[in-house]
């Protein structure tokens, strides 16, 4: 996974069909949980945070007749970061504005927000960690634990093979053939989700 991924254009026409539950699933996996992070991360209580996410997942539904693959005006997930940008610093607005302009925290809030540089960077490091989690979790149960646990111990945690082998009693060819299995399967999973495309 060395290049940032992006929303593959089948995933994004496919929830142009509002009766594509799958895809709206898979979408609502994906998407939700990083939306709520990067709110979560920000310091948006609980409950806001969620309600954010769903007005969110609100204006992406609002948006998805328009879905069109063009490289060229950008990624769906740099908009998403955009939409949710302004969506978390209209709330924060609404809320300074309710408590009075004389609460600096909420001032400071604000400025912190505005004022990140390395948002976009941080953005796509938690969508790549989501996509990894969101694919481990679909097809870990395809894999004898064995081999699953081959996997994750030289591809996360990075051991050696001969550890994670004398670990699982297993040859040494037999964890680089389990890391190669399930990293296929892996690359596969996230295939079918990723690429480009943006709102026409």
């Amino acid at each position: 996974m060395e290049q940032s991924p992006e929303t593959r254009p089948s995933l994004l026409l496919r929830i142009r069909d509002f009766r594509d539950e799958d895809a709206w699933k898979q979408f609502i996996e994906l998407y939700a949980p990083l939306i709520y992070g990067y709110l979560r991360k920000r310091n948006i209580q609980d409950a806001d945070a969620g309600d954010l996410t769903q007005d969110v997942l609100s204006s992406v539904t609002s948006a998805a007749n328009e879905f069109t693959y063009d490289p060229k005006r950008g990624s769906f997930r740099g908009w998403l970061l955009t939409v949710t940008r302004n969506k978390m610093l209209n709330f924060v607005s609404r809320k300074k504005a309710l408590a009075g302009s004389g609460d600096s925290g909420v001032q400071r809030a604000i400025e912190e927000m505005t004022a990140e540089e390395d948002d976009r960077t941080q953005w796509d490091l938690e969508y790549e960690r989501r996509l990894f989690d969101w694919a481990a979790e679909k097809c870990r149960s395809e894999f004898q634990e064995t081999t699953w646990q081959a996997f994750w111990m030289t591809a996360v945690e990075n051991q050696t093979a001969s550890a994670a082998a004398e670990t699982l009693k297993l040859s040494v060819g037999a964890v680089y053939v389990a890391k190669s299995r399930v990293t296929a399967r892996l690359r596969q999973v996230i295939d079918h989700v990723v690429d480009e495309g943006i709102p026409g």
